[in-house]
C-alpha cells in the first residue's frame, strides 16, 4: 500500500494515503448524519492513517489513531440503533474542556519535540483537541462539533506546512464537514 497511486500538486499519494483518506472522509460525512455506521468507517480510516503517520514520524497523530479506533467500538455501542441525539454541553464544562486542552497540549509539546517529532504544538493540538472531540461526538453533544472545526482548521495548516497536501485538502474538506454536522446537529438538538 506503500507505492504510488498518484501524484498530485508534486506530491506523491500512496495507496495507503489515498485509501485512508477515501474511507474517513466517508466515516466524517456519515457522521454528520448522526447515522451509527460512522463508526466502523472511523475505525477502518483510522488503522490506515495510524500505519501512514507512523511512516512520516508523526507520532501523537498515529497514537491519536489508537483512541479513535478504541472511541468507533465505544460509539458504535453507546449511540441507538437509529442514531445520535444530539445534546449541548454547559457553560462550565466547556471551560473545564478548553482549560483541559491547554493544558495537555502544553505539557505533550516538549516531549514531542524531544523524541523528533515532525510536528510538535500543532501534532500534540490534533492529538489532545480530537481526543476531547471524539468523547463528546461519543456523547452524542452538539459542542464536539466546534471542536472539530478548529482541529480541522489546524489539521489542515499543519498537513500543508509539511507538505502533505492530499491529507491537507482532506482536512480542509473536514473544516468544511465540520460546519455542516454542526448545523444538522444543532439543528437536530433545537428542535
Amino acid at each position: 500500500m506503500s507505492s504510488i497511486a498518484f501524484t498530485a500538486w508534486g506530491y506523491e499519494v500512496s495507496y495507503l494515503e489515498l485509501t485512508a483518506a477515501v474511507t474517513s472522509f466517508i466515516g466524517v460525512w456519515l457522521g454528520t448524519t448522526g447515522k451509527r455506521i460512522t463508526w466502523p468507517w472511523w475505525a477502518l480510516s483510522s488503522a490506515l492513517y495510524m500505519v501512514f503517520f507512523y511512516q512520516v514520524d508523526l507520532f501523537a497523530s498515529a497514537a491519536l489513531q489508537i483512541i479513535f479506533i478504541l472511541a468507533a467500538v465505544w460509539g458504535w455501542r453507546g449511540w441507538a440503533p437509529t442514531g445520535a441525539v444530539p445534546g449541548a454541553l454547559s457553560l462550565r464544562v466547556q471551560i473545564y474542556c478548553a482549560v483541559a486542552i491547554v493544558l495537555s497540549v502544553l505539557a505533550l509539546t516538549p516531549v514531542l519535540s524531544e523524541i523528533g517529532a515532525a510536528a510538535t504544538w500543532s501534532d500534540a493540538f490534533l492529538l489532545i483537541g480530537s481526543l476531547v472531540a471524539q468523547i463528546l461526538m461519543v456523547y452524542e453533544k452538539v459542542d464536539s462539533w466546534i471542536l472539530w472545526l478548529i482541529v480541522d482548521a489546524v489539521g489542515t495548516i499543519q498537513y500543508a506546512k509539511l507538505g502533505y497536501w492530499f491529507t491537507a485538502v482532506l482536512y480542509a474538506a473536514f473544516t468544511v464537514i465540520a460546519l455542516i454536522g454542526w448545523k444538522r446537529w444543532h439543528d437536530s438538538y433545537s428542535h
